[in-house]
């Protein structure tokens, strides 16, 4: 009895899932699958056929992991490739590995963390939208990083916007503490008595 009116409490997971994943598939961009197919071809420099339109064959294109093994090695110079064996195995446990893969190679290219998708997300076709994210990140880093490796039309990715940091001195930085601590001392001789605040009780005598 008790077991039955936990699963009650949880109530519908089934829709409620079901709901979360239809908002996802909302995200995913059908132009943007088109330009990250044709740039993954011309990147990785392999002789393969343009996958049919539509998430599910974009999934099933890249979900063993040799493509995306493929990409991130075209993305660096002879000899420094990352990823020095990529397996076309049919076993899942050795796809989900490469597609692992790729994504720590991908961050340590400089992807941001927030910006790397999970592996079930492309191997179980869970997030396909999260994919495109990661894989737009890598090609706006590859058209900034402007090293030779990128291969492609160089519109297709936005260039990241380089970091400018300011560097200020001890004594710069010792300046603003004083200004800030002058303005809050300017306040010091201030004084509530004789002020009859909003909302404050008066006192019959």
């Amino acid at each position: 009895m008790l077991q039955q009116q936990e699963m009650a409490n949880r109530g519908p997971s089934y829709g409620l899932s079901r709901e979360v994943q239809e908002k996802i598939e909302q995200k995913y961009d059908l132009e943007l699958e088109n330009k990250l197919v044709d740039w993954i071809i011309i990147q990785s420099g392999e002789k393969i056929e343009h996958p049919p339109p539509g998430r599910q064959n974009f999934q099933k294109w890249l979900m063993d992991g040799t493509l995306l093994c493929k990409l991130i090695n075209s993305l660096h110079s002879k000899g420094k490739e990352p990823i020095p064996k990529i397996s076309e195995s049919k076993m899942a446990f050795k796809q989900m590995e490469q597609i692992s893969q790729f994504l720590k190679a991908a961050e340590i290219y400089g992807v941001r963390t927030t910006d790397i998708f999970q592996t079930v997300d492309l191997w179980e076709g869970k997030d396909m939208a999260a994919v495109q994210r990661t894989l737009m990140s890598l090609g706006s880093l590859a058209v900034t990083k402007d090293d030779g490796c990128y291969r492609g039309d160089p519109s297709w990715f936005h260039r990241k916007a380089q970091q400018n940091r300011r560097g200020f001195s001890e004594e710069q930085l010792r300046r603003g503490q004083n200004v800030i601590g002058l303005q809050m001392g300017s306040n010091k001789g201030a004084s509530q008595s004789g002020m009859t605040g909003y909302g404050m009780p008066r006192q019959i005598m």
